[in-house]
């Protein structure tokens, strides 16, 4: 069937040109050149007695969120302009491209250089494109966001997260413990944190941290014994 289809092809053409008045002797045996050299070429890398088997599109990869993710509305908000940068960015991560990644928090940076929550995304993509390794593009990601931001916790968190990925525990536990030793008692990103240090105790499988014992209320004073009067 396939020897067929090829012949037929390569006679429509010749008689194309002839309908269509090409007569010049030259140029058809030129044309009759090329079409044999396509005939060996085929007899030689073709299969027509092979019988067709269609290929499935390839699956597109999908990777699960990641932890920048999960925790980015709790730290740095959605309504802002990174905030789209940050999707689009993660939206590559999720596929495994994630030099992409990187480069559309770069693009976002070119317009708003300012920005620190773009930095802190940028150096969780740049260690995210190091299969979890800080590296020193990383590192000086995460520095920049805390200059432009020095009292807010997410560039902070966001470097003690990468370390973790690592495996950089103690440190991480140690920023993320100042954190919250700094935070107000009604701060919302409270609770991300101490989430993420109860996922550093699993990691190192020391079980979940035992409850601090409540503050004992005070005494009041023992009343003075009276001393005897005298007659």
């Amino acid at each position: 069937m396939g020897w067929a289809i090829i012949l037929g092809l390569a006679a429509a053409t010749l008689g194309s040109l002839w309908f269509f008045g090409v007569r010049d002797k030259g140029a058809l045996q030129f044309l009759g050149a090329a079409l044999c050299l396509a005939l060996a070429g085929y007899a030689f890398q073709g299969h027509p007695g092979f019988r067709g088997h269609p290929k499935a599109p390839p699956e597109h990869l999908q990777l699960p969120e990641s932890d920048f993710a999960k925790t980015r509305e709790d730290m740095l908000g959605r309504f802002d302009r990174a905030s789209s940068w940050l999707t689009i960015s993660e939206s590559y991560a999720r596929r495994g491209d994630t030099w992409s990644a990187a480069e559309i928090i770069r693009s976002g940076l070119r317009a708003s250089p300012n920005d620190p929550d773009l930095w802190a995304g940028l150096g969780s993509a740049l260690v995210a494109h190091s299969n979890g390794m800080m590296n020193p593009a990383a590192e000086n990601a995460f520095r920049r966001a805390e200059q432009l931001a020095p009292g807010h916790p997410a560039p902070r968190f966001y470097y003690g997260l990468a370390l973790a990925q690592g495996g950089q525990f103690a440190e991480a536990e140690r920023i993320w413990r100042q954190l919250l030793a700094e935070a107000p008692p009604d701060a919302d990103y409270r609770q991300t944190i101490e989430q993420q240090l109860a996922a550093i105790r699993q990691a190192q499988g020391l079980g979940p941290e035992p409850p601090q014992p409540p503050a004992s209320e005070p005494q009041p004073p023992a009343p003075e014994p009276q001393r005897p009067t005298g007659r």
